[in-house]
């Protein structure tokens, strides 16, 4: 191949889904296939347009709501969106019909994606996940949950597997204070939270109880998939230099969103509700005069408050 891949015009393209083997075979420079690829392809999520197109096209009475849902279950990747759209489950009763069901492929889809990756400590990093789609964002809480030291297993899911990410608040200059945890894909974030925690009602068939428990969370997990929306949608508009939020050191004062273009000399402080009636100006307001008190930054920026709801999408 290094003698004659110039003269043999072959295209040889090599795919695999087990992300951290296919690192380990052309990145590793222990391995006979290292840095021998021409370019590394990594597929992406489609962005927020692209799933307002699909849905435009397939079901054009769509609500938000329905937008939301998709967005929400898939996060955009094609694989997802294609399940759901060929069974045309384009409102979200029609969706979780199809997820939901003894027969749907969504069910096992966590865990046989992720086995392979993880191998015989599937089991520890499978409860940190777990622990993070449930709402512990810090490594402490994390810890408390799952009952060990996590750094090796944390930096691995960072760096290694890229399934979890890392936010601080926005300015934040050291790298490892007042981190929270996030995981990348909305369908894990779903899994996780959902049909792995109750695992035990699949085991006896319990589909409808299941179902109960995503409608009665769903709102709220929703909600934080509408934050992630709303972010997405910002950094596809490419309007801005910096993109963030902001919680001051408590913990506390939390701004949803924070969207800086250093260039313009702009800086947007969103906060993102469901429901645009719970969205509460002073209180924003009141975040956002503690941000430039706490952070002194953007000092003689145009400031803006607004808020983002379903209707915004």
């Amino acid at each position: 191949w290094d003698i004659y891949k110039s003269e043999a015009k072959i295209n040889l393209i090599v795919g695999g889904s087990i992300y951290s083997l296919m690192n380990r075979i052309f990145r590793d420079n222990k391995e006979p296939l290292f840095q021998r690829e021409t370019s590394f392809i990594k597929l992406k999520a489609f962005p927020p347009s692209v799933l307002k197109d699909i849905m435009k096209e397939y079901y054009p009475a769509y609500s938000s709501e329905d937008l939301l849902a998709l967005y929400t279950f898939t996060g955009g990747v094609a694989k997802y969106i294609e399940l759901l759209i060929d069974r045309e489950a384009y409102t979200i009763d029609r969706m979780l019909d199809v997820i939901v069901s003894e027969d749907s492929i969504f069910m096992d889809e966590g865990k046989l994606m992720l086995v392979g990756e993880f191998g015989k400590e599937f089991g520890t990093y499978f409860s940190i996940l777990s622990a993070i789609a449930q709402g512990k964002t810090n490594r402490s809480t994390i810890e408390n949950t799952v009952g060990k030291e996590i750094g090796g297993y944390l930096t691995r899911l960072c760096e290694d597997f890229e399934l979890i990410g890392k936010r601080q608040p926005i300015f934040e200059k050291t790298s490892n204070k007042n981190v929270r945890y996030y995981l990348k894909d909305n369908f894990l974030s779903f899994w996780f939270r959902f049909v792995f925690k109750y695992n035990y009602m699949l085991e006896i068939n319990a589909y409808s109880k299941l179902r109960e428990i995503i409608e009665r969370d769903y709102n709220v997990f929703s909600g934080m998939m509408l934050e992630r929306y709303f972010r997405e949608k910002l950094i596809e508009s490419q309007d801005f230099t910096r993109i963030g939020s902001w919680w001051n050191r408590k913990g506390e004062d939390e701004i949803d969103i924070v969207a800086v273009n250093d260039l313009d000399a702009v800086a947007e402080f969103i906060e993102v509700k469901r429901n645009p009636e719970k969205i509460n100006p002073a209180i924003l307001n009141e975040k956002v005069v503690d941000f430039l008190s706490a952070t002194k930054m953007c000092a003689g920026y145009q400031i803006i408050r607004r808020g983002l709801s379903l209707e915004d999408m």
